[in-house]
């Protein structure tokens, strides 16, 4: 496969620095990662993981467990 297209893109570079830390530890540069998204986009015809928005009930128990807030439930009630 020749490698003859150049992608470009903008991002925030803090960031930049954490995800290409992240590569280092796995054992890759941000060039094969993107070539490994792009592979998988194709291979699956669309975003290869889920993107949606939360919906509010979603959005007030992120906000009640990053404040520590809501009601404890133990692991039996929650199988109940």
């Amino acid at each position: 496969m020749s490698l003859d297209a150049t992608v470009r893109a903008r991002i925030d570079n803090n960031l930049k620095k954490d995800v290409e830390s992240i590569f280092k530890d796995i054992g890759i540069n941000t060039s094969q990662a993107i070539n490994i998204f792009f592979k998988k986009v194709q291979k699956e015809r669309g975003i290869p993981f889920e993107l949606k928005t939360p919906n509010e009930t979603t959005v007030n128990a992120m906000n009640e467990a990053q404040n520590n807030e809501g009601a404890i439930i133990s692991l039996d009630d929650l199988k109940r």
